[in-house]
């Protein structure tokens, strides 16, 4: 694997409706921001060719968001990633032998930030001590020895108001 992305699910809804906390949807702002940051992401080359996705409802509609962006990529379900701890986040990727070039994470807080923390350096710790907001995504590129370093980290605040091309829309 050369390339890792870990992005946190868009803002959701306060409440399911019934469901609990597994069942919780997107807002619109959430679906819109997913959207967007796919975008952003494919216009910069930085297209995964596996999505990890957690399969808590705002999780898959965050991938559902921003995969039009993505249209070579393979979605794979995975249950473990539900509010993983950054352990299982670095057992999920350990466990990637063999796996395509670039590998998306879709999953949450606290343990995606924690995880990015954990992978980022002293760069990462700088750039990701603001937190992580929802929809945000943090790219990290492998090191030729082992491990990875933040090559960017993207935020949906960045680009509000920019259309597909990245310019400014108004």
């Amino acid at each position: 694997m050369q390339r890792l992305i870990l992005l946190r699910h868009g803002k959701a809804d306060s409440a399911s409706g019934g469901g609990g906390d597994f069942a919780r949807g997107l807002t619109a702002r959430g679906v819109r921001e997913s959207a967007l940051i796919g975008r952003v992401l494919a216009e910069a080359g930085l297209e995964p060719d596996l999505a990890l996705v957690s399969t808590a409802a705002r999780a898959m509609q965050t991938w559902e968001a921003a995969r039009a962006a993505f249209p070579n990529a393979r979605m794979a379900p995975a249950r473990e990633l539900y509010h993983a701890s950054p352990e299982v986040l670095a057992d999920t990727v350990a466990r990637l032998d063999g796996a395509p070039a670039s590998v998306m994470i879709v999953g949450h807080n606290p343990g995606l930030h924690e995880y990015a923390l954990a992978l980022g350096g002293a760069k990462g710790a700088r750039e990701l001590a603001v937190g992580f907001p929802t929809a945000a995504a943090a790219v990290f590129d492998a090191l030729p020895a082992s491990g990875f370093q933040l090559a960017r980290f993207l935020t949906p605040r960045e680009y509000e108001g920019l259309g597909a091309s990245g310019r400014r829309s108004d």
